[in-house]
């Protein structure tokens, strides 16, 4: 089950790059998600939440911008993928397979790239524009990432 968690999570990591880590990260801190006496205790510091989340809100208004580079260019891509593989070894932390997660997440995040740059070409092309899907985008990401770091705990 762990497996498929990191997967998901790694999906969310490909819609939103950092919108994954503040909801693992949201997810330690609330108890969420068993990280204490692991690698990834760190992730239930404020400090952490609070990182991830300036990140993420930065990421989510600089995504509507029309100078917003594609996701798919190497730079976008590769953050997206480093971002699953992190996300995905921290949920794999929790039960002890560190390296399952590290390796689930990226392939999640890899699905979550693609899948998500064409979900958003056919939603921009069904609105006419951009911003809607972008916003629809956003809330999938958003709640997927909570709903997966619930059903850990």
């Amino acid at each position: 089950m762990l497996y498929v968690l990191a997967l998901l999570i790694g999906v969310i990591a490909g819609l939103r790059a950092m919108t994954a880590p503040a909801a693992v990260a949201w997810g330690a801190w609330l108890g969420w998600l068993p990280v204490a006496g692991t690698w990834a205790s760190f992730m239930s510091h404020w400090a952490a939440v609070g990182i991830f989340t300036i990140l993420a809100i930065v990421e989510l208004v600089t995504d509507q911008l029309p100078s917003t580079p594609s996701r798919k260019v190497p730079q976008q891509f590769g953050a997206r993928i480093v971002m699953g593989a992190f996300t995905g070894a921290v949920i794999g932390a929790t039960g002890g397979a560190t390296i399952g997660g590290l390796v689930a997440g990226p392939i999640g995040a890899v699905i979550g790239t693609l899948g998500g740059a064409e979900a958003r070409g056919r939603l921009a092309a069904a609105f006419g524009k951009d911003p809607p899907a972008a916003f629809i985008e956003d809330a999938v990401a958003i709640i997927g990432g909570l709903l997966i770091v619930a059903a850990v705990s």
